[in-house]
């Protein structure tokens, strides 16, 4: 694994789970790391952790509810004026919403915490990431999805799961156009696997994560995030989908151009950037 001395780390969701634990990881590697959650209670319980473990650097916290665009255009003028260039953003923050609801936005909300809010603050950070990485935490679930991105507003009900595989499916995907669109920035998307973290608290996932003999550490599940980061350029795909830092291939549905292209264009438009 590369060094991370010196880079600037972007990590959404950093609050609990993945996020935290790759931020600390990455703390402990020399990176000047920027934390990004919802919750301000746990995001300043975050930042004293990541402080201490990287020897009292100084580590920004902004508050932002990726369910709220408005919240990732402030997000975007707060680290524009802090930071001239980003080595990597961390696309981690998401989970699964209960039932059919619809943000403020007028998206289907695990759509829009998955992915469109991540794609506007990766789109509107594009300067600062001339020469970095994208990172996107997707998962296996993708195999679940059947993403139509003409329907990112959900006017059709797909059920919970569906939509959530829907939503990781967006992540590979743009991962993937991102490397043919923005040559000079690597992207990958990852899978973290069954992890023990705060993914799913609002239906009861996070409890069976806990006493599920297979579910990993949220170390474990960050493993690759931080690899990903830290491993030299030349040795990476752009617009790869990894697994315990091999490159592997989505399922068919995914492993798409044409699916890619289009989710692209229709995110553009949804997000106002087209």
């Amino acid at each position: 694994m590369g060094d991370l001395t010196g880079r600037t780390v972007v990590i959404t969701g950093a609050s609990s789970g993945i996020g935290l634990a790759a931020a600390l990881d990455m703390a402990r590697r020399g990176a000047n790391l920027v934390l990004v959650g919802r919750n301000p209670a746990r995001l300043e319980a975050a930042a004293t952790a990541v402080r201490a473990a990287a020897n009292g650097r100084t580590i920004p916290a902004y508050r932002s509810d990726f369910a709220r665009l408005d919240d990732v255009h402030v997000l975007v003028d707060q680290l524009r004026q802090r930071h001239e260039r980003i080595d990597v953003l961390a696309n981690n923050a998401g989970g699964v919403v209960r039932g059919h609801h619809i943000t403020p936005d007028g998206f289907e909300a695990t759509l829009q915490t998955n992915h469109l809010a991540a794609f506007l603050l990766s789109s509107l950070l594009r300067e600062q990431l001339r020469g970095g990485r994208i990172i996107n935490t997707a998962s296996g679930a993708h195999a679940m999805g059947a993403l139509d991105p003409a329907d990112l507003r959900g006017a059709r009900k797909r059920g919970l799961w569906r939509t959530y595989g829907s939503a990781k499916q967006a992540n590979i995907l743009f991962a993937a156009e991102a490397a043919r669109r923005w040559p000079d920035i690597m992207s990958a998307a990852y899978h973290p696997g069954f992890v023990r973290s705060r993914f799913g608290a609002s239906i009861g996932v996070n409890v069976m994560a806990k006493v599920a003999p297979f579910a990993r550490t949220p170390e474990r599940g960050a493993d690759t995030l931080t690899w990903l980061a830290a491993t030299p350029a030349s040795q990476l795909t752009s617009g790869g989908y990894y697994m315990d830092r091999e490159l592997t291939r989505p399922n068919r549905a995914t492993d798409d151009p044409a699916l890619a292209a289009r989710l692209w264009e229709e995110s553009l438009s949804a997000v106002g950037l087209s």
